[in-house]
């Protein structure tokens, strides 16, 4: 959904999946954050310092003290406003679709991202100028 919106806006996309199929070949290898994070900065610097100066970062931002991380250096780069789209989908379908997929995630990096979401779920206290909560099932998609 935001990818759809970003690319009906013009927005540019920075993916921390395409990152890593850069970076390491598959974006199924998780390699190191730092360096994915430092690509991934300089991709929204740049963007930042174009005339439109619009970006979609896409990632999975599970953890409350990340997104608020990512909100400071955001305003810090000039990006304004900051919206975020949150898919809440349940654990058992995020399960289910897994075993679908090609590329299947690890059963504990699933449960294990889906407890520090719950954990910290996001909220406009955090910095956002705009939450979207997209709730599983979604009939309009």
């Amino acid at each position: 959904m935001a990818v759809q919106r970003a690319k009906r806006e013009g927005w540019q996309i920075v993916s921390t999946d395409r990152i890593r199929e850069r970076l390491f070949g598959d974006e199924a290898i998780q390699g190191w954050w730092f360096q994915i994070w430092a690509e991934a900065e300089q991709q929204l610097r740049a963007i930042a310092q174009t005339p439109d100066g619009k970006a979609l970062y896409d990632a999975t931002n599970t953890r409350r003290r990340d997104r608020r991380k990512f909100i400071a250096l955001a305003r810090s780069w000039g990006f304004d406003p900051i919206e975020a789209y949150w898919l809440d989908v349940p654990l058992a379908v995020c399960l289910e679709r897994n075993q679908r997929r090609d590329r299947q995630v690890p059963i504990s990096v699933i449960c294990k991202m889906h407890r520090q979401l719950r954990g910290g779920l996001p909220g406009l206290e955090e910095g956002f100028d705009r939450l979207v909560r997209y709730r599983f099932p979604f009939p309009y998609l």
